[in-house]
C-alpha cells in the first residue's frame, strides 16, 4: 500500500528573501514512511529526506526531520540542526503546529509555530520548523 501527498507553493514573484516551500512529498509502504521536503532559495532548489515508522503519530517528526535536512542543504551545512520536539495542539478555535529546534554548538532552543490550515498538518509542520529557523538562516546566509 502506497500513500503519496504532494504540495507545491512557489515564490510570489522575484527572489524569495527566505527559503520557500516548493514541495512536500510523503509516502508510506510496508510500515515505513518517507518524507521529502523541497525548498527554494535564490532560484535554487534544496531537498531534505527522512524516513521512519508509518504510524500516524510519527509523521510530524519525519516531516520535521526532512525539513531540517533541507535547511541544512540551503545553508551549505553551516547550520547543523536537531529536532528537539514537534507537536500539534488546539489553541482556542485553531490547530497549531509547533517545533523546537536545536542548533548544534548552542544551548539556545529555537521555537516556531504555524496554523494548521484545512487539516494539512504536514505543511504546518514545515512552516513551524522554518519559523523557528528563519532568523538564524538569514544570519548565516547574508
Amino acid at each position: 500500500m502506497t500513500d503519496e501527498t504532494q504540495l507545491s507553493q512557489g515564490s510570489h514573484g522575484g527572489r524569495p528573501q527566505r527559503a520557500a516551500i516548493v514541495g512536500i512529498q510523503e509516502s508510506s509502504q510496508d510500515g515505513e514512511a518517507r518524507a521529502t521536503i523541497t525548498l527554494t532559495y535564490h532560484d535554487a532548489e534544496y531537498k531534505g529526506h527522512a524516513a521512519g515508522s508509518a504510524a500516524v503519530s510519527a509523521r510530524p517528526r519525519i516531516v520535521g526531520e526532512a525539513t531540517l535536512r533541507a535547511v541544512e542543504a540551503v545553508t551549505g551545512g553551516r547550520l547543523q540542526l536537531t529536532l528537539d520536539a514537534i507537536a500539534t495542539t488546539d489553541l482556542g478555535d485553531s490547530r497549531v503546529a509547533m517545533a523546537q529546534v536545536g542548533l548544534i554548538g548552542s544551548n539556545e532552543p529555537l521555537v516556531g509555530s504555524a496554523l494548521v490550515q484545512t487539516s494539512d498538518s504536514a505543511t504546518a509542520t514545515v512552516k513551524a520548523v522554518l519559523d523557528a529557523l528563519n532568523r538564524r538562516m538569514s544570519q548565516v546566509l547574508t
